[in-house]
C-alpha cells in the first residue's frame, strides 16, 4: 500500500508540473456563401481559411492556435444581424465578415455593442464614418478609391461626361454618390443615372439608355455577375469601348466577372485595390497557393479574407496579448510591413476609422486577363510602412 500511494503521489506530482496546453483563440466567420454574395463570400472564407491554416502550422499566435466556426448569411442583412449576436454569444476574439456593406452595417452594431473586433470586406464610404472603433476594412473604402478611379477618368482619359450604372443597394448608392461628387469637382458631368436591381437579369434597356446618353465614359458599379450580365448586354448592342471606355472598380474586372464574361470583358477598365495579377511576388506565391487549395482562381475578395488574418496576428503578436479592447486601440495606428510580415502582401496602415492605405493598380482586361497599366500610390490618409 505504502508503495502505492508513493507512486499515486508522484504521478500526481508529474502531472501538477505538466505545462498545460495552450487553449485555441476563437475566430467566428460570417459570411455570404449562398445568394447573390457568393462569389464575394466564399472567396473572402476561403482566403481567411487559408490564412488559418497556414497560420495554425507554424504555431498560431502567440502559440495558439485559432479555432474558427463559420456561418452563411445568405447575403440577407437581417440574417447577417441575427449570426452577429450568435458570434457574440460564443465570446470569440475576432469576427470575420460580412462583405456585402447592406449586411456590415446591420452585423457591426451588435459587433459594437460587444466591443468585438470586426473585420470586414464593404466597401461602402458609411460604414466607417459612424465612429464604430471595432470595426476595420481589408479593402479601401469608396472614399479612398473614387478619387483615384476619378483623377483616372478626368485626367488620363480626358472625358467631360460619364453615364453611372450602379446596383441600388448600400454599396451600390455609396459608389455612385461618391463618384458623382468626385466627378463633379473635376468638371465632368453626369449624363445619365442608371439605377440596377441586385441580382438583375436584363441589361437590355440600361445599355440603351446608356447608349441614348452618349457620354465619353461609362462608369459600372455592380456586383460580379451583374457586371459580367452588363458586360454581356454592352457586347451584344456593340457598344465600342475604344470610343466610350467601360470603367469601373474591382468589381467590373474580377476574375469572377471575366470567367463569366467571357471575351465581352476585354477592353474593361478598373482601379483594383488587390489583385493577383499585381506585379508583386507575395501576391503570385497567395495564387498559386489559393488555386492549390481550392482549383480556382481568387480574387480580390479572397486576397481581403487572406491579409485581414495576418494582419490581426501581425497586430496581436506586436500587442502581446489577447484583448479585444487593446487590439482595437492599436489598430487605430497599426503599421504592418510586408517585408516582416509577408502574409499581408502588401504593406498596410491604418487609420483612426479603421480605413486602410496601400498601394493600387489601374488594370485592363486584355486577352481574358487582367494586366496592370499602373501602381497608383497611397491616397495619405495614414502612413504606409
Amino acid at each position: 500500500m505504502r508503495k502505492t500511494a508513493t507512486a499515486c503521489v508522484a504521478l500526481a506530482a508529474v502531472l501538477t508540473a505538466a505545462p498545460a496546453v495552450a487553449q485555441d483563440v476563437k475566430f467566428v466567420g460570417i459570411f455570404e456563401m449562398s445568394g447573390p454574395g457568393t462569389t464575394a463570400g466564399t472567396n473572402f472564407k476561403n482566403g481567411a481559411d487559408l490564412a488559418i491554416k497556414e497560420i495554425n502550422a507554424m504555431g498560431g499566435i502567440l502559440g495558439r492556435k485559432i479555432a474558427i466556426t463559420s456561418s452563411d448569411t445568405a447575403s440577407n442583412p437581417t440574417t447577417a444581424k441575427a449570426l452577429a449576436q450568435k458570434a457574440v454569444d460564443e465570446q470569440p476574439y475576432i469576427l470575420l465578415g460580412p462583405v456585402f456593406s447592406g449586411s456590415v452595417l446591420s452585423s457591426m452594431i451588435v459587433a459594437q455593442e460587444a466591443g468585438l473586433p470586426q473585420w470586414i470586406g464593404g466597401e461602402a464610404a458609411n460604414i466607417t464614418q459612424q465612429g464604430n472603433p471595432f470595426v476595420f476594412r481589408t479593402s479601401f473604402s469608396q472614399a479612398q478609391s473614387m478619387p483615384k478611379i476619378a483623377n483616372y477618368i478626368a485626367g488620363d482619359l480626358k472625358a467631360k461626361s460619364i453615364a453611372v450604372a450602379w446596383v441600388n443597394n448600400d454599396f451600390g448608392k455609396g459608389g455612385r454618390d461618391q463618384i458623382a461628387k468626385e466627378m463633379g469637382s473635376r468638371n465632368v458631368k453626369v449624363v445619365a443615372d442608371l439605377s440596377t436591381e441586385p441580382g438583375q437579369v436584363d441589361f437590355s434597356a440600361v445599355v440603351t439608355r446608356a447608349k441614348q446618353s452618349n457620354p465619353d465614359v461609362l462608369f459600372v458599379y455592380l456586383n460580379e455577375e451583374e457586371s459580367a450580365r452588363l458586360l454581356r448586354e454592352l457586347k451584344k448592342q456593340g457598344w465600342d469601348m475604344k470610343k466610350n471606355p467601360v470603367v469601373g472598380e474591382t468589381t467590373l474586372i474580377g476574375q469572377k466577372v471575366i470567367e463569366l464574361a467571357g471575351d465581352a470583358a476585354n477592353g474593361a477598365q478598373a482601379h483594383v485595390g488587390l489583385t493577383i495579377d499585381a506585379p508583386n511576388p507575395l501576391l503570385t506565391a497567395f495564387a498559386a497557393k489559393y488555386e492549390a487549395a481550392y482549383k480556382a482562381k481568387s480574387d480580390h475578395n479572397g486576397i481581403k479574407g487572406y491579409t485581414g488574418v495576418y494582419v490581426i496576428k501581425a497586430v496581436t503578436e506586436k500587442l502581446g496579448k489577447f484583448d479585444r479592447k487593446a487590439f482595437a486601440e492599436a489598430m487605430k495606428t497599426a503599421q504592418v510591413s510586408a517585408k516582416d510580415n509577408p502574409g499581408v502582401l502588401m504593406s498596410v496602415c491604418f487609420n483612426k476609422d479603421g480605413d486602410l492605405d496601400r498601394d493600387s493598380y489601374l488594370a485592363v482586361v486584355k486577352d481574358g486577363k487582367q494586366v496592370i497599366e499602373k501602381t497608383l500610390p497611397p491616397v495619405g490618409i495614414c502612413k504606409v510602412p
